[in-house]
């Protein structure tokens, strides 16, 4: 049971980075004018992938100071989450080496 809820977080972490990565790559094409905004499903893509990532890089964002255009928050969003994978899974193997987990 404890190995399930370690797998399960570790796979909403996952899935949290690779919906940074997507935010990221989609703000690129809109701003490079590859995708049109306009568009129904651009922007309803757009609009999931900010409503989903912006609770994560926004505290960041107020945190880092501003660098011109350059947004290096997804950077460091993904290294923090990767780091959090980490600790989660020491966790696990600190409590599977003590008989706490099955």
């Amino acid at each position: 049971m404890v190995g399930a809820i370690f797998w399960l977080l570790s796979q909403i972490i996952h899935l949290l980075i690779l919906a940074v990565i997507a935010a990221a790559v989609m703000s690129m094409l809109i701003a490079f004018g590859v995708a049109n905004p306009r568009n129904q499903f651009v922007y309803t893509v757009d609009d999931f992938l900010t409503k989903l990532t912006e609770p994560i890089l926004r505290p960041i964002r107020n945190f880092l100071p501003l660098l011109g255009n350059v947004d290096i928050s997804p950077v460091i969003a993904i290294l923090l989450l990767q780091a959090l994978q980490m600790v989660l899974a020491d966790v696990y193997g600190r409590l599977l080496v003590a008989g706490w987990a099955i």
